[in-house]
């Protein structure tokens, strides 16, 4: 398929329809064609084939293994108890768990195309929903994962929410094809407690999409609000961040950065990995229609012949951040914007174990490793662990940005309960990790993933396993060093500001890029163009022996990296990279670009 013909898909789709109902309809067939399935992700859901079972299949002279990826849609990763157990029920449609991700959601894989439209009508009917959890619109609003009791925490959340409410899509596709027409809103948009004229402000005619079009955006759009100075979300991996600013305890308004985004390609020189930079800022009043404009800035700005330099770092590049400001204040007559507000970061790390909320109740933020929700031999159960937390604890469940699970609104008289539960089922508190192992973070890649490379979930916690000791050794155990891994260059792992990213390249080979922060404020650099899987501990452990010899007191990673192998103590975030992709380019002997 061409990548202009994406933009034909859709603007022949009649609202995202297409021929996905009569194929679905069709029992005798396995799977869809390439144009339904670039409509299906509008939909929440990716078809994909089992990997694992191909080169068997094909000697076999079998068709692939088809099945479906369903991704639910929760702003802030908020979740109740009801809805976390309809999820554990749908496990029995897909391979028998489930996926946290690193946007806040939940994903199924491998549901059959016969069980489709009911696990979207049971996720639906539980409150939540998959409506543009994928496809080229507004993703899932990720928020700050605690459950703080405060007016700025209840405002970022009502924030996640609004936003959601705007830029959900407008056709009754969804509903006719899923709901057999049944209207059914998520409760983010029926919660009394978020303006209901956030939606009403964009209505018009089926078939009018009032902020989409007909060919809706470029490329995925993905927002993130964040409270310093926890970066949970990822701001500057977003292509539009929110930070609230804060005047008596109440948010006055948000400081907006726009442009992040990581997926670049092996070898392409127009593609790379960018920082989001800062914006503006705007009153409370005003913020979700701010976003408005940014994101059909996108929509009329960005590039629609090559799907590649689609996403709107690219569109912020090619205007200048000036100019793309320029046009956001264009498109709000009579809204008043202010300079950006400085923002100030320390981590990105989830705080796990127990913490007080601010209203007399706790919360339990509990390690889930690479976020997958299973009873496998030999290791934690934490789909029965959480299924009986969920049923006799009955506490609202938050996903993390880091793809653990905070079990929230519990009784200082539960405590012992909870922790009884986690321990009967070997889901035991992280205290004996490293810091490092406590964030480590891996994307799905193989089996199911169709853009893979190399392995990743499977892989990052073997690597971990050597890591490790060497950390103990070094007397690192309580380092902040960030590590993650992808599978392939798009970057879902979010590998490109960790202090080390590992991209898959080929079958057991990686890309590794050193030199980001665990505050998540800059980019790392290429250092080894391929390391082989097992390879991966002792070329780290060449940085660490380094950074123990040569760092400052207090020091962390990251700040001695940027201190000792680039020009400057501060270097710029964008000049960091660069700077970093030529030393790598040196050491190979070759030449590449600043992206790669």
């Amino acid at each position: 398929m061409s990548k202009a013909s994406v933009e034909d898909i859709k603007l022949a789709s009649n609202g995202l329809r297409g021929q996905i109902a009569e194929q679905f309809a069709d029992t005798a067939l396995t799977h869809v064609p390439d144009d339904s399935n670039v409509l299906l992700k509008f939909h929440g859901s990716y078809q994909q084939d089992d990997r694992d079972q191909r080169a068997e299949r094909n000697k076999a002279k079998l068709d692939k293994a088809w099945s479906f990826m369903i991704r639910s849609k929760m702003p802030g990763g908020r979740i109740s108890s009801e809805q976390w157990l309809i999820h554990d029920e749908l496990c029995t449609k897909a391979m028998g768990n489930m996926r946290l991700t690193n946007r806040q959601g939940i994903q199924l894989h491998g549901v059959l195309k016969g069980g489709l439209k009911e696990v979207i009508h049971n996720v639906c009917h539980s409150g939540l929903s998959t409506m543009g959890a994928c496809g080229d619109v507004v993703r899932n609003t990720m928020g700050p994962a605690a459950p703080i009791k405060d007016a700025v925490h209840a405002d970022t959340q009502k924030l996640t929410e609004e936003i959601s409410q705007r830029f959900l899509w407008r056709s009754s596709a969804y509903a006719d094809m899923w709901l057999d027409g049944e209207k059914i809103d998520p409760e983010w948009i029926k919660d009394p407690e978020v303006n209901p004229d956030v939606r009403a402000a964009t209505t018009a005619p089926e078939g009018e999409d009032p902020i989409y079009g007909q060919v809706y955006l470029p490329r995925k759009f993905k927002i993130a609000v964040a409270i310093q100075p926890c970066n949970d979300v990822d701001l500057y991996s977003q292509d539009c961040g929110f930070v609230p600013h804060v005047v008596n305890g109440e948010v006055e308004g948000y400081t907006i950065t726009v442009g992040g985004g990581f997926g670049m390609s092996h070898g392409q020189l127009s593609t790379r990995p960018f920082l989001g930079q800062p914006l503006l800022y705007v009153k409370r009043a005003h913020v979700v229609d701010a976003t408005e404009a940014i994101v059909t800035t996108q929509r009329d700005h960005g590039n629609r012949t090559e799907r590649k330099n689609a996403r709107m770092k690219y569109t912020v590049q090619t205007m200048g951040i000036d100019g793309f400001r320029a046009e956001v204040v264009r498109r709000l007559p009579g809204i008043e914007t202010f300079p950006a507000k400085e923002l100030k970061f320390d981590s990105v790390e989830d705080t796990l174990g127990w913490h007080e909320q601010g209203d007399g109740q706790l919360y339990c933020a509990v390690f889930v490793s690479m976020g997958r929700i299973a009873d496998a031999d030999g290791k934690p159960q934490y789909r029965a662990c959480f299924r009986e937390i969920a049923e006799s604890v009955k506490c609202p469940i938050i996903v993390t940005p880091n793809t653990n699970l905070i079990l929230a609104d519990i009784d200082p008289a539960d405590k012992a309960k909870v922790d009884a539960i986690l321990t009967k089922h070997g889901v035991v508190h992280s205290d004996d990790m490293t810091r490092a192992r406590k964030v480590a973070h891996a994307c799905v890649a193989l089996p199911t993933c169709g853009l893979s490379l190399s392995e990743s979930e499977r892989a990052l916690p073997g690597i971990m396993d050597k890591i490790d000791p060497i950390l103990r050794e070094l007397g690192m155990v309580e380092e902040p060093i960030l590590f993650r891994m992808t599978g392939c260059p798009n970057g879902c792992g979010r590998p490109y500001n960790a202090d080390f990213g590992f991209v898959g390249r080929a079958p057991n080979k990686y890309a590794m890029f050193v030199g980001g922060s665990v505050r998540g404020d800059r980019l790392a650099g290429l250092e080894f163009k391929s390391v082989l899987g097992e390879d991966i501990p002792t070329r780290v452990r060449e940085f660490l022996e380094a950074f123990k010899t040569e760092r400052k007191d207090g020091e962390i990673f990251a700040d001695w990296f940027a201190r000792t192998r680039t020009t400057g103590e501060a270097p710029q975030p964008e000049q960091f990279h660069i700077e970093l992709a030529e030393r790598a380019a040196k050491l190979a002997g070759e030449k590449v670009s600043a992206a790669e």
